[in-house]
């Protein structure tokens, strides 16, 4: 006997959508889709196939789009429907909202003006990444897509580069390539990796390698789907102090003291003040020019 569908209470319910299979969608999401009283999405096409799958009818209920180039329109209208008490479900495109998703906004102001906040969890790209790299997973931070221009994203990488976690990106397939080049040369070559693509789709495909081998694997070629890079902490306790000094000196002959320890904390994954402090020590006498 099927359990009968309770309406669920006014409030804005946040329900994570598959990201490939169409199976992986939730009980819970699925009864959400089918009582509430208004159903927003980031894809108003997606939900509507993915409801079609499930059996599930729209009926005379509204269906909004809500994306980043509406969102500042269409909040006042949804946050309307909450203020009648009515019950509203946002649907990301795929995965779990509010993780690089336009609804942030959405429940950021639906928070603000005292509605009620649900989530329904379920499918996340980053979480199941991190399960198939192999990689720890006893502390991991998501950091979303990185710039899109090279310099920026070597300094968004050089600022990860001492974080003690396991780094987990979105990234585009046209500049995949260039991201795991600049992630080599800051974070170094050797740290081991996975490059996840179209995951619990039909050509999912697992990359497991180093830095340098998975740039060299994707370099010059082109790449299609979904992509999440998965990239493994520094190991800072394999740094000799030999080794910090011989980086430091090195780098030393080519610019200041401040840009030396920079360059060499972001490539041995080291604490920026440790590695300035050192680098003080090493650099020529008088040369103080740029001290913080």
């Amino acid at each position: 006997m099927i359990a009968e569908t309770r309406k669920p209470a006014a409030g804005l319910h946040l329900i994570a959508t598959p990201i490939g299979t169409a199976r992986d969608i939730t009980l819970r999401a699925l009864d959400l889709l089918a009582s509430a009283d208004v159903l927003v999405a980031e894809d108003t096409r997606s939900l509507r196939r993915l409801m079609e799958i499930h059996g599930i009818g729209l009926g005379d209920r509204p269906l909004w789009a809500y994306h980043d180039h509406n969102g500042a329109r269409m909040r006042p209208r949804i946050l309307a429907a909450l203020a009648a008490g009515q019950s509203v479900v946002y649907a990301a495109e795929a995965g779990t909202p509010m993780v690089a998703d336009p609804g942030f906004d959405l429940a950021r102001a639906a928070v603000a003006e005292g509605y009620p906040l649900v989530s329904a969890p379920g499918p996340s790209a980053a979480v199941t990444a991190l399960t198939l790299s192999g990689l720890p997973t006893d502390r991991f931070l998501f950091a979303g897509f990185l710039p899109a221009t090279a310099g920026r994203r070597r300094t968004v990488l050089e600022e990860l580069a001492a974080v003690p976690a396991t780094l987990i990106f979105y990234e585009s397939p046209r500049r995949v390539a260039a991201m795991l080049e600049d992630a080599a040369k800051v974070l170094g070559g050797g740290r081991q990796a996975a490059l996840c693509r179209e995951i619990t789709k039909k050509f999912e495909e697992i990359r497991r390698d180093t830095l340098s081998d998975l740039a060299t694997q994707c370099a010059g070629t082109t790449l299609k789907g979904e992509i999440v890079v998965v990239i493994d902490r520094g190991d800072q306790s394999n740094v000799k102090e030999t080794d910090l000094d011989s980086a430091l000196e090195e780098a030393l002959k080519e610019g200041s003291v401040r840009d030396a320890a920079n360059l060499v904390a972001a490539r041995l994954g080291l604490p920026r003040r440790t590695v300035y402090q050192r680098a003080l020590v090493l650099a020529a006498p008088g040369d103080r020019s740029d001290r913080d």
